[in-house]
């Protein structure tokens, strides 16, 4: 029997990590373990709603996240996941790629990403998508705070190991100046 993972390996998110969704063991697919209707019945014996005010923001000081729906928090949600990010004003991201597409839907604020070198403005309102593989940053152009929700299928993308996933460079450990006492919405 194998010891259990406790860290990334190298080369995946190796260097100081800030989220701790980068250093957490995670489950990204669930077995799928009974009769086809013992599977049936826990499906549709799920909850359909899942209120983002039940999630903790974690990050910071810049940029923040909650996960909302993914395989290990959720039985419903084996090939996808949603969570909310939010970016200080004026605030950015980490440098990042993986393998999985991604769709973001800008909820709240006005900024530009930077996929693989070319500059993309977005706005309230706006769905942004991240091609597979891009290396890709997500900044805040304004001083309001920034509010995004991100869909993805990583974990299918995992369960067929396409793993790469990389960080280029991690997000800021410092507030932006002039907003140093910013805080995460209380109420999203």
């Amino acid at each position: 029997m194998s010891e259990p993972i406790d860290e990334a390996g190298e080369g995946h998110n190796s260097g100081k990590v800030v989220w701790e969704r980068w250093t957490k063991k995670r489950t990204f697919v669930r077995a799928l373990e009974g009769t086809y209707g013992q599977l049936k019945e826990e499906l549709y014996s799920q909850p359909r709603v899942y209120k983002t005010s039940d999630h903790s923001w974690h990050g910071g000081p810049q940029h923040y996240g909650k996960k909302v729906i993914n395989p290990q928090a959720n039985r419903i949600a084996q090939s996808i996941e949603a969570h909310v990010e939010v970016f200080s004003p004026k605030g950015y991201g980490q440098t990042h790629g993986h393998m999985n597409s991604a769709v973001f839907f800008v909820l709240k604020g006005k900024g530009h990403d930077i996929h693989d070198g070319r500059r993309i403005d977005w706005e309230t309102g706006d769905a942004l998508i991240v091609e597979n593989a891009c290396v890709h940053q997500h900044l805040n152009d304004t001083d309001e705070e920034g509010l995004i929700l991100v869909l993805k299928a990583k974990p299918l993308f995992l369960f067929m190991h396409m793993v790469f996933q990389k960080m280029v460079e991690y997000p800021p450990e410092t507030p932006v100046p002039g907003h140093e006492d910013y805080l995460p919405p209380s109420n999203v």
